[in-house]
């Protein structure tokens, strides 16, 4: 009996269309294995298998955390057009000769799987892998991933309806009362996709005795769950800072932006892999922890069609629905501070060099060339 030594010269999985990017519930993953070989083979069989599942992988203490989630799970005998098989079933691959199996399965229909994901701590990965056999004995195999994308669709009732919040923390030094701070804060929707711009509305008021900067950013929330056991980090991943609020005085945003940047979407029906996102709104406090309001943002793949303006986060004139106790600004001329913090955050960044946040990843601003003074007209009154 003789001993085969050599391995296929080409054993690859093709996809019929390389150019998509990624796959959703109820799509149909089609394409073609193809096997070249170096020497004359007699194989047994050569079988498809269609995988997808969740791992989350990680140490808790001394405790080795690990689980499981299979999403799908498809097997199939390829076979080959016009090619004879011998009396056994079996199929003899000559060199010369480029062989194709085709294939083809529909994957679960949406709300089954949960999106592709990478972590620290844990993925959800899809991919087909072919195996060649040989007297029913596994003799070659690989692999090829693919893309799986839910879609998330943020015109809904729910995605689209205004996040409002607000918070408040007294203020101590060596456990002397030192006043308080505060912030309200509402945006247009819950809901947004890569490349849209959340409007923030907030009031910000210092009645302690340190001067306190306010700043918001995009903070992403990366849970994993195995063995009863919780691991979580947060990443900050875009963000923009206002300006010094003294003693005794408050500050409004109205419509400051920030740029929603390319982000995996929200990752939702996944046991124990959770993808969260929020709006992280907070006051930098010398000498204390800060305070924070985070509202809850849903990242989708369907991104808002401009339908429901009412509900827009570009139509935030209509209330901020949060108190303020700030007194209402008079009307003036714009100063250069406003022209340029009004501006989106994806412009030419420069670190924040007194930015107080140990603890951050170094803040981002947007630095513009400042346009002319806004211009000024007298009016002489003739009596």
């Amino acid at each position: 009996m003789g001993v085969l030594t050599k391995k296929p010269k080409t054993f690859e999985v093709e996809f019929s269309d390389p150019n998509k990017s990624a796959y959703s519930g109820g799509d149909k993953v089609a394409g073609q294995v193809i096997v070249e070989v170096a020497e004359v083979v007699q194989i047994s069989a050569v079988k498809l298998l269609g995988i997808g599942c969740a791992t989350v992988d990680y140490n808790k203490g001394k405790m080795h955390c690990r689980d499981e989630i299979e999403y799908l799970k498809y097997e199939e005998v390829l076979h080959l057009d016009h090619q004879p098989t011998d009396a056994d079933g079996s199929i003899t691959l000559r060199p010369g000769n480029r062989y194709k199996f085709m294939f083809g399965f529909e994957l679960p229909q949406a709300g089954c799987l949960v999106s592709s994901y990478v972590g620290k701590f844990g993925s959800v990965q899809y991919y087909v892998k072919a195996i060649i056999e040989k007297s029913g004995h596994r003799y070659a195999e690989c692999k090829r991933y693919f893309e799986v994308e839910e879609p998330i669709d943020i015109n809904t009732q729910e995605l689209m309806a205004p996040v409002t919040g607000a918070k408040q923390k007294r203020v101590t030094c060596m456990f002397i009362p030192d006043g308080s701070v505060s912030v309200a804060a509402r945006i247009g929707r819950k809901g947004y996709c890569e490349g849209e711009v959340i409007c923030i509305d907030a009031q910000f008021e210092n009645s302690c005795s340190r001067i306190v900067v306010p700043k918001a950013a995009i903070i992403a929330k990366h849970i994993y769950l195995a063995n009863g056991r919780t691991k979580e980090f947060h990443k900050k991943l875009t963000s923009v800072r206002g300006d010094h609020i003294i003693s005794g005085m408050c500050d409004v945003w109205q419509g400051r932006v920030l740029r929603v940047p390319k982000l995996k979407p929200t990752i939702l029906g996944c046991d124990i892999i959770h993808i969260d996102y929020c709006l992280r709104i907070y006051l930098h406090i010398p000498g204390s922890e800060k305070l924070i309001l985070d509202l809850p943002l849903v990242i989708g793949t369907i991104p808002y069609n401009g339908m429901n303006s009412r509900t827009s986060s570009m139509s935030s004139q209509d209330g901020s629905g949060t108190s303020s106790t700030c007194v209402s600004l008079p009307s003036s001329p714009p100063s250069y501070s406003e022209i340029s913090r009004d501006n989106c955050t994806d412009s030419s960044f420069i670190p924040l060099l007194d930015d107080y946040d140990e603890d951050d990843s170094p803040i981002f601003m947007c630095i513009h060339a400042l346009p002319p003074p806004p211009a000024y007209t007298e009016v002489h009154m003739h009596i």
